[in-house]
């Protein structure tokens, strides 16, 4: 094949995964209550501050990525975790979002921004199990 032909295949590719364009053609309707936005992943807070860009109204929120994959935002607060075994700090910011999603109304909006990684950046045992048996089970699953 052309080089110059897998170039513009490679920069196309590139361009159609970046979370600003994504995120700006599908934003969802205004609310008339709060909008929160959550999520969890190493590509959710590049996609949390594209929304906020793409928003153009405060908003509230909070993100949890992997550890240095964090970058600013006006309002959305991004926590640094660990992945692929989760960490404690993903285990709180679990719990503070639960909380943050608990206190929102029927006139209210939750964008949920999920990219790879999620699941271990946000651990949230079901009952009867422990954040420690999460980590144990993410382990034995690793070896």
């Amino acid at each position: 094949m052309d080089r110059d032909l897998l170039q513009d295949l490679f920069s196309t590719a590139v361009a159609a995964a970046d979370p600003a364009e994504g995120i700006a053609a599908n934003l969802p309707a205004r609310p008339r209550g709060k909008v929160l936005v959550i999520g969890a992943g190493k590509a959710s807070a590049q996609m949390a501050q594209a929304f906020e860009q793409a928003w153009g109204e405060p908003v509230d929120g909070l993100i949890v990525t992997r550890y240095g994959h964090a970058v600013p935002t006006e309002r959305i607060e991004i926590v640094e975790a660990s992945h692929p075994v989760p960490d404690e700090a993903g285990y709180l910011a679990a719990r503070r979002m639960m909380e943050k999603v608990r206190g929102l109304g029927h006139d209210d909006l939750v964008v949920a921004l999920i990219s790879g990684g999620g699941s271990a950046l946000l651990p949230a045992p079901a009952a009867g199990l422990t954040f420690e048996d999460e980590q144990a089970v993410t382990r034995a699953l690793l070896a």
